[in-house]
């Protein structure tokens, strides 16, 4: 089995730019269906937190 850790060393690659949009790309649709995830989502620490304080008063 080769090493490949002995790769880490070596100078770095330029990568196609067709390849280099395709991956922006992807990780612009990931943040945004995170952003939308967190929208339709609740923050269970802060429904727990809310819970907590208006047990208290």
């Amino acid at each position: 089995m080769e090493n490949p850790f002995k790769y880490i060393d070596q100078p770095l690659k330029e990568v196609p730019e067709e390849l280099k949009s395709k991956v922006m790309s992807d990780i612009a649709m990931a943040k945004l269906l995170m952003e939308l995830a967190a929208l339709f989502s609740y923050n269970m620490g802060h429904v727990i937190e809310s819970v907590m304080k208006s047990r208290k008063e």
